[in-house]
Parts: C-alpha cells; structure tokens; sequence
C-alpha cells in the first residue's frame, strides 16, 4: 500500500489515547486540542477526565475494567454507568480474558452483557487481550462471543501487557466479524508507525473488503501513530 493511501486513511481512525497514571487536566486538554485539529476519530482517556474531554466538543472513548479484566459484571456495570453519566460516547471493556481462556466463558461474557446494558446507547469496543488470552480460535470464538451479546468492536489489547496488537490475532477476529455480518475492529497496543498502519489495512481489506474501513467499522488506539503520520505527510517522503 502507498504511504500517501496509508496516511490519507489512517489518521481518521486513531483514537488518540492517553492512558498513564500521571495524567494531568493539562494533558487531557492538550491531547484534546490536537484531536480536534488533526481530525482522528476519538479521544480514549481515563473516567476521570471524560467530563473535562467532552465540554471541548471531541468525541470521546474511556476504558472500564481496565487492564486486570475482573470477573465482576456489577462493578464493570457500574463503572460504566458512571462513564456514560459523565459523557462518554464509547466504552472499552476489558474481557476477563483469564476466565474465558480456563474455560469458565459463562462468567467472562457476562461482564460483556452487563456492560452492554449499562451503556445506553454508547458504542461499546471489548478488550480480547489476545497476547494472553490464547491461539487464533479461541480469538476466533471469543470475538464471536462478544459481538453475539451486541459488541460493536472487538479490540486486541489494553496496550498494558505484551505482545499487544499482532496481525495473527488481527486475522481471526476481522473473521469473526466477517461471519457475524457486523462489527468493528480495534488494534491497540503497538501499533505506532504508518508501516504498522499499513498492515493492518492490507489485512482489512483483504478479508472485509476495500471500502470497509471507516470510524465505524474500524480503529486504532494509539498516541505515537498520529505523530508518525503527521511526519510522514510533513516530509512528503510517501
């Protein structure tokens, strides 16, 4: 894929992200001011700074059940229900992916449907971690599970443990999309580069179709991919 292609398409679908325990009102505000100005699809923050993130006008995404990926459906409910109250337009949950990997499925999907509840109406992306939850079926079946319970994305990873995003995991879960007939996918977690950008794209295209990547449908969760892009289209060196 042409670097110009790579950078024309990815910036749109960045949910610009800022995700550290030192954040800072200040850091919030000036990650929303360059979210607006580049155009990227969202902003992903902690709940603490939705309110603050939404009064700028910016889309905004936060995480819950984030990293660990607790089994308890009433606290992730909760958590959620206290984002939405405070704005957020997206919810990222994070799987119980260690529940789900030892085979107890039934209690790992019900953090996923009490969070689906507690959303009312937001847009709702599940966390797989695929580093650590297993192989490409269980990615496979896991990413099918949850868009079962009404998922509207399936996301690699918290970007807190390694490996994060893979094109391995990427295959299985846009399959498991492609076979639902519904869905979004997120790559988190490494991605950092237009040539990363560009793989994941390729990969999209390949199995879902030219076309099909858009703010709807697709996303990476980054903060060091914008710079890259931005670069690259400064440099004119695609």
């Amino acid at each position: 894929m042409q670097r110009d292609d790579v950078v024309r398409r990815a910036v749109e679908l960045i949910d610009l992200t800022s995700l550290n325990d030192d954040d800072t009102p200040e850091v919030i505000a000036a990650l929303c001011e360059q979210a607006i100005a580049t155009g990227v699809a969202a902003v992903c923050i902690y709940v603490p700074f939705v309110r603050q993130a939404k009064r700028t006008g910016v889309r905004v995404a936060t995480v819950v059940n984030f990293p660990e990926g607790a089994p308890d459906a009433g606290a992730a409910a909760r958590e959620t229900s206290a984002a939405v109250d405070a704005g957020a337009d997206e919810i990222d949950v994070v799987l119980p992916y260690e529940r789900y990997a030892a085979g107890d499925r039934t209690a790992a999907l019900e953090v996923v449907n009490a969070t689906r509840e507690a959303c009312e109406g937001a847009v709702l992306k599940v966390i797989l971690e695929t580093g650590r939850i297993g192989g490409p079926e269980t990615i496979r079946s896991a990413a099918a599970d949850v868009l079962d319970l009404g998922a509207d994305f399936v996301k690699t990873s918290t970007g807190k443990l390694q490996p994060g995003a893979t094109l391995e995991a990427a295959r299985p879960m846009l399959e498991a999309i492609r076979a639902a007939g519904r869905g979004g996918f997120k790559a988190a977690g490494g991605v950092r580069t237009a040539e990363d950008a560009g793989r994941y794209l390729e990969l999209a295209d390949e199995i879902m179709g030219e076309g099909w990547t858009t703010p709807q449908t697709f996303r990476f969760g980054a903060s060091g991919l914008l710079a890259d892009l931005l670069g690259e289209r400064a440099s004119g060196t695609y």
